[in-house]
């Protein structure tokens, strides 16, 4: 209970700082109706900080639940801060003029008009992301979008030429209430008819129990040279708490488990070869490596790519896309296109024709799409297909990727 008294005091100083606002803002109604709004007001900031009370210490709620009072705490708190901003600009402004002598109502310290149009600024900008992320909860996170994209390589066996490649990643089925969109999600694949489907990495948020509801539809998601995936971080439960190492060592494999019951092959630092018209091409996949240091170093390149130096050819799964320049680009084995998730872009960004922008960005150089300044490596980072943390997207949907690999030859 002493951990909370903190972060509870901080949230109701900021909802009694922005409630000032809403105060100069309904001055001029009439009394009554004023009351209502200030009942309301703070009815529902007893009701945000209360549910994530009881979210805190009631740990045998639903997971989804527990993610859905996260969010709608963070809908109403991000829009105080920014509308507060205004409000904390002006209290400056006049710390200021006090500091000077000069704050009193005769020389123009106080005016009531300019306190006005400020709250009144204030409650509108607050407005904006307060309408954005309930917007981005309720519709762009399941605004699915299908980027289909040409990937060319001067060493791509002629056999090969013209594979599908359908990949999705972070799924963090934790987070869901239903089984819907990710049924949705998977007839589109189907759909799609790709030759190989990937999974990178992130099943749940945590616990392998998350991920039980959704295996008849895992089930379904088969193309005629297999399924694949591998783990993300999240995978390990590296969350928790556990009662026990073995608590946590068992969710584990079970969730490995899950990964074959759903006829998955999954990769863990290992690799298959496929062949075709005598020729081959071989799938590796690595357990989660991040150049972060809050993240598991698992991967390993070197017992990834046994038994297979003289495959010409190399798809790399990798969850993290720090991996990349950190270890693949310049590993003695070549891997021509590696295949990460985990950024969910930032689920907030922008992606216009001539912009292309998320927080990201400053944190990984590769967060989103395709990267590679020449024919010989690639990555592509897909940007999730789930949600974890805020349980919406704004500007950032969730991605099914349709990659062909075509040789440059037929560019």
């Amino acid at each position: 209970m002493i951990a909370l008294i903190i972060p509870i005091s901080l949230l109701f100083a900021i909802d009694l700082y922005f409630f000032q606002l809403v105060k100069t803002s309904v001055a001029g109604l009439p009394d009554r109706l004023r009351l209502v709004i200030y009942g309301l007001y703070w009815l529902a900031n007893v009701l945000v900080i209360g549910s994530l009370v009881i979210s805190a210490f009631r740990q045998t709620l639903p997971n989804h639940i527990r993610y859905y009072v996260f969010s709608i705490a963070l809908v109403f708190i991000i829009p105080k801060l920014v509308g507060i901003v205004f409000l904390m600009a002006e209290d400056i402004f006049r710390l200021g003029l006090g500091a000077k002598g000069l704050l009193d109502r005769s020389d123009g310290g106080f005016l009531p008009s300019r306190r006005k149009f400020i709250s009144n600024a204030g409650l509108i900008m607050a407005s904006v992301p307060f309408g954005t992320m309930l917007y981005g909860m309720i519709r762009t996170a399941f605004q699915l979008q299908v980027i289909k994209q040409t990937v060319y390589f001067d060493d791509l066996p002629e056999a090969f030429d013209g594979l599908r490649i359908a990949q999705i990643s972070d799924l963090h089925s934790g987070s869901f209430r239903s089984t819907d969109f990710v049924a949705k999600s998977i007839d589109k694949i189907l759909g799609l008819d790709p030759d190989l489907i990937f999974f990178t990495g992130d099943l749940v948020n945590d616990k392998a129990v998350e991920a039980e509801p959704f295996i008849p539809e895992f089930k379904r998601l088969t193309a005629p040279m297999g399924v694949y995936s591998i783990l993300g971080n999240h995978d390990y439960g590296s969350i928790g708490p556990w009662p026990s190492r073995e608590a946590k060592a068992a969710n584990l494999e079970r969730l490995k488990e899950i990964h074959r019951e759903s006829g998955w092959n999954l990769l863990l630092n290992s690799n298959k070869v496929l062949e075709s018209g005598g020729e081959k091409l071989a799938i590796v996949g690595v357990e989660n490596w991040g150049a972060s240091r809050h993240f598991p170093k698992l991967g390993d390149l070197d017992k990834a790519t046994s038994g297979i130096e003289n495959i010409p050819f190399k798809i790399l799964l990798s969850h993290d896309p720090s991996h990349w320049d950190a270890q693949v680009k310049e590993h003695p084995q070549k891997f021509q296109l590696t295949l990460s998730g985990h950024t969910h872009g930032a689920q907030f960004g922008i992606e216009i024709p001539g912009l292309k922008w998320s927080p990201a960005k400053y944190l990984y150089k590769q967060w989103a799409g395709l990267y590679g300044e020449t024919d010989e490596q690639k990555i592509y980072v897909n940007r999730g297909l789930g949600f974890i943390g805020y349980l919406g997207r704004i500007g950032i949907q969730p991605e099914i990727t349709i990659l062909e690999l075509r040789s440059t030859e037929n560019a």
